[in-house]
């Protein structure tokens, strides 16, 4: 099983150029089924069956994961076992007929305007670091980028003349994002005053970093961004997933089409896009509730 799942993995990282992250989403996903699969003494992929894919998310549901995480495992399994197939190292596909759990969609979780700008009032500009973390909410919000994607940003990528920055997305993608006045204000100033403070006499390509050149982590990020969260007083657990979610559902909210908040998100189907006009229709539902005298 191990083998099949190194070679798996490998057709992601070249056939399909998928991130790093993605990949290894893959693998934790594969790792526990194989672990399941030697428990039950399927040492080998063509050995299992459909009632063994099936009896793994049952298992997976005993360790109280909720029916998203199970069917994420499922997709997991779906490309893992339609890969061997097409590769004829099985030969039938285990996963065909197993249907995926049924969950009711989440709406994704946003903040106000009015929570935005407590949120960027946080970092304490006075000092290099606190200028890097202003820059980086900043151009989060502003262009509505993933934290992968944010963390591995180029000094060449941004584009101050044009206002906007080339980034490389989820499947290798590139796109063009556009970046407000403000979010670039604050990054020329983070260039030209706190990054040099930052590197050093050392050298480096990114955009947002650490002392010695090397690039600020998605998860030493994270831990920055909950923290300011924490100051601003915001009710919320603040990840940087949800400034992209607030980028989206403001610009809907404020007139902008479906389709260029589709390119700006960097979507390959619309439908993903979509979830944000629920967003948007809820709240008219809540300022009607509360406003309207015959609600």
């Amino acid at each position: 099983m191990e083998a099949a799942i190194r070679s798996f993995l490998s057709y992601l990282r070249v056939e399909k150029a998928l991130s790093q992250n993605t990949i290894d989403a893959y693998r934790r996903d594969l790792e526990k089924f194989s672990e399941f699969a030697t428990e039950r003494g399927l040492g080998k992929a063509p050995q299992v069956k459909r009632a063994d894919v099936v009896d793994f998310l049952a298992s997976l549901y005993l360790r109280k994961l909720d029916a998203r995480s199970v069917a994420r495992h499922l997709v997991s399994l779906r490309q893992f076992f339609r890969f061997l197939l097409s590769e004829e190292l099985i030969p039938e596909d285990p996963v065909v007929t197993v249907e995926s759990p049924k969950f009711r969609q989440s709406l994704p979780q946003f903040l106000s305007v009015e929570e935005v700008d407590r949120l960027l009032a946080q970092p304490d500009v006075s000092s290099a670091l606190g200028l890097r973390d202003k820059a980086m909410i900043e151009l989060l919000y502003s262009a509505g980028l993933r934290v992968s994607e944010l963390c591995s940003l180029a000094v060449d990528d941004l584009h101050v003349d044009a206002g906007s920055l080339r980034c490389i997305g989820k499947g290798n993608k590139e796109r063009l994002v556009p970046v407000g006045k403000r979010a670039l204000a604050v990054l020329q100033l983070y260039i030209k005053k706190a990054r040099p403070e930052i590197v050093g006499e050392h050298t480096s390509k990114y955009l947002f970093i650490i002392r010695k050149g090397n690039k600020l982590d998605r998860i030493a990020f994270w831990k920055n961004l909950a923290l300011y969260g924490r100051k601003a007083g915001l009710r919320k657990a603040l990840t940087p997933h949800m400034l992209r979610h607030s980028f989206a559902t403001h610009l809907l909210d404020r007139g902008a089409d479906l389709r260029s908040v589709q390119m700006m998100l960097g979507h390959s189907d619309i439908s993903t896009t979509q979830i944000y006009t629920h967003v948007v229709e809820e709240r008219l539902k809540q300022v009607y509730k509360a406003h309207h005298p015959r609600a």
